[in-house]
Formats: structure tokens, C-alpha cells, sequence
């Protein structure tokens, strides 16, 4: 195993800025150290948390975890295809004395396009294996003919939440990808189950919520849970962002989270922030901050709002007590959108009534 700190390859210094020269070294993980800084960061011996850029300000990075598994390397999620992140890929595994040659195997977590497109990208030049939970089939199959994967839905979602309005502006928005970067996985994991390595077995769960596929990967060994997206130690993860939505993605993800809070708890590595040494104080976390969105909603239908878009404009969001006016588009749409699964619990809980005019749904107590 290379030696703390002695190593030393080029790196990109932002992952949102202009590409400066940033000495990288395979150094122990630390808490405490910017979570984003680009490097290969060693959690457990032969496993190492690596933060790839995003083109995004809002989530500037996304962790994607290399196993030692056999001669080469397994890697947990793979980033986002763009050029930035595969650069910062090669030049971290680099540092492992591995090239993404090396890379026989990806368990991606979920479909979204920051875990599971770069893996598409590498596979095409090495011909790794992508692995992927078989309830990501739907979203995958849309993701693979569509420039535009989810834009119906999203409008669709609107009307229904009463914010008609915000459909012209989400126009504007419409980000074209390429359908080839969404080419399907070599197999498709059912969980629960065994994912078998060279070196060592991964435990294989659903959770999902996030989305309706998503998995959480076990390693019992390390004590560790790759969490994906399902617990995030930072932020609370979006509900239900995709076209073929479940009934209740709310009720899903706090299903989801009750499950892995009956499990032993675990050392947390997200894909997003820095690696915690609890998974299960995260999940109480956001199990209360669920129960106290439940409360504010319902209180907001006391008071008189109906919709889930005028739910969501009288609440406060993010941690810094936003008004939704104060969101970007594309947060409103999802502040909304996680308004809409309060409103649903709260309906299936007999608490609040439904009923749909229009194609817009009205809460009342």
C-alpha cells in the first residue's frame, strides 16, 4: 500500500473553478479537511473515499470509493461524465498504483447521473462490469431514449402541486444529455443479496425513496455502509426526483430509513460529504427533521393553504431558513415536489383529506 503522504501526482485544486496544480497523496481521511478536496483518502486499509467534481455549484463534488479487491479495484459509484471527473478518477487511482484499466467492477447505488454515468464512459474503453439495483430498470430505460428524461413528469408534478406557473420557467431549464451515456448495466442486483468480489462480499439492501431503486452496499468486514444518497450527513436527500415516481417516495424513504436503523450500526460513507462514524445518529437525524416537516405542513393546511405549492411557499427551506422566492427554479421545484410527499403521508395517515380539480390536488384537514 503506498505510504501516507508520500506519493505525490497533479490534481485539479476546484472542482468548480479553473483546473490548477494541487499536489495529491494518499493520506488518511480526516473529518475535519474539506470533504471536496480532490485526493484518494484512505478510510480502512484498501479502501480509499475519492471526491470527483460535479457541474454544479450547489453539490460541488461526489464521492466514489475504491475497494483493493483481487490485482485491480472495485469502485462504489463512478461521477458524472464529464471530462473533469474522469481526469481526477485516473489521477487519484494513479496514486494507488492503479489506472481505471484497473477498474474491473462498479456497484453503483442508483442511477443518477453523478453516480453511474462515468462508469458508462470507463466501460466502453476497459470493459468493466456495471452492476446497478434492478428497481433503477424504468428510470434507466427512459434516462437511454430521452434528451430530456423526466421533463414530462416534472410538469406533470407541477400541475398537480398547484404551480403551474413554474412550468414556463422550467423550460428554460431543459439540460439535453446524450441518451448513449445511460447504456444499461452488465447485471442487475435484487436485494437483498450477496454481491460476491474477488477479495471479500458486499451485502446488497434496498432503500428506497430517493429513488425507487436505490441500494445501500454493506461491507461487514470494515463495518461500513456505503449509503449512497439515502443518508447524507450534511443534507437531507431529495424524495422521488424521477419519471416513474412511487406512490408515496416519502413513506418509501422513511420505510427505508427505519430499516437501517434496525441494523447494527455502521461506519457512514456518503456520496455526498464527509465520511461520519454513525449511521445511525444521521438517521435519527432525519427521521425527526420528517416528523417536524410532517407538523409544519399539516399546520400549514390549518392555516388556510391547500396546495402543495402554497404549502411550500409558507415554510422556510434549507438551513439557512430560505423563503422558497429565495430558492433557485430548480429548488423550488424540488422543495415543492418534497412538500407534495408531506401532504401524501399526511393523507394516507387519515390526517388531511385529498381531493383532485383540475389536475391539481387540494389538502384539507
Amino acid at each position: 500500500m503506498p505510504q501516507q503522504g508520500k506519493r505525490q501526482i497533479v490534481g485539479l485544486a476546484s472542482p468548480s473553478g479553473p483546473v490548477k496544480e494541487l499536489v495529491v497523496r494518499v493520506e488518511l481521511d480526516d473529518p475535519d479537511r474539506d470533504w471536496t478536496t480532490p485526493g484518494a483518502y484512505e478510510v480502512r486499509p484498501g479502501l480509499y473515499r475519492i471526491p470527483l467534481p460535479l457541474p454544479s455549484d450547489a453539490l460541488k463534488a461526489v464521492n466514489v470509493y475504491a475497494i483493493r479487491d483481487g490485482d485491480g479495484l472495485v469502485l462504489i459509484d463512478s461521477g458524472w461524465a464529464i471530462g473533469e471527473a474522469r481526469t481526477a478518477l485516473e489521477k487519484a487511482l494513479g496514486v494507488l498504483d492503479h489506472r481505471l484499466a484497473d477498474v474491473h467492477r462498479f456497484l453503483i447505488t442508483h442511477v443518477h447521473r453523478d453516480h453511474y454515468t462515468l462508469a458508462v464512459w470507463v466501460r466502453r474503453d476497459f470493459g468493466s462490469q456495471i452492476s446497478l439495483g434492478v428497481g433503477e430498470r424504468e428510470s434507466l430505460d427512459e434516462a437511454a431514449v430521452s434528451a430530456r428524461p423526466g421533463w414530462a413528469a416534472m410538469v406533470t408534478k407541477l400541475r398537480r402541486c398547484g404551480a403551474s406557473p413554474l412550468t414556463a420557467q422550467l423550460a428554460k431549464l431543459r439540460e439535453e444529455h446524450d441518451p448513449a451515456d445511460w447504456e444499461g448495466p452488465d447485471d442487475w442486483l435484487d436485494p437483498p443479496s450477496e454481491v460476491g468480489l474477488r477479495d471479500r462480499t458486499l451485502q446488497a439492501i434496498s432503500t428506497p425513496g430517493h429513488t425507487q431503486g436505490h441500494v445501500v452496499f454493506v461491507d461487514q468486514s470494515w463495518n461500513a455502509m456505503f449509503a449512497g444518497d439515502h443518508v447524507l450527513p450534511h443534507i437531507t436527500p431529495s424524495i422521488g426526483l424521477e419519471s416513474g415516481v412511487a406512490h408515496s417516495p416519502l413513506r418509501d424513504y422513511l420505510d427505508s430509513l427505519r430499516l437501517v436503523r434496525g441494523m447494527p450500526d455502521r461506519i457512514l460513507l456518503p456520496a455526498h460529504g464527509p465520511v461520519s462514524p454513525s449511521v445511525h445518529a444521521r438517521v435519527d437525524q432525519l427521521l425527526m427533521h420528517h416528523a417536524e416537516r410532517l407538523d409544519a405542513v399539516a399546520a400549514a393546511v390549518a392555516k388556510g393553504s391547500c396546495t402543495a405549492y402554497e404549502v411550500a411557499a409558507s415554510m422556510r427551506w434549507t438551513r439557512r431558513e430560505r423563503k422558497l422566492s429565495e430558492l433557485d427554479l430548480f429548488n423550488r421545484c424540488l422543495a415543492i415536489f418534497e412538500t407534495e410527499a408531506h401532504l401524501a403521508v399526511l393523507a394516507h395517515q387519515g390526517k388531511l383529506r385529498c381531493t383532485e380539480l383540475d389536475s391539481t390536488r387540494h389538502y384539507q384537514l
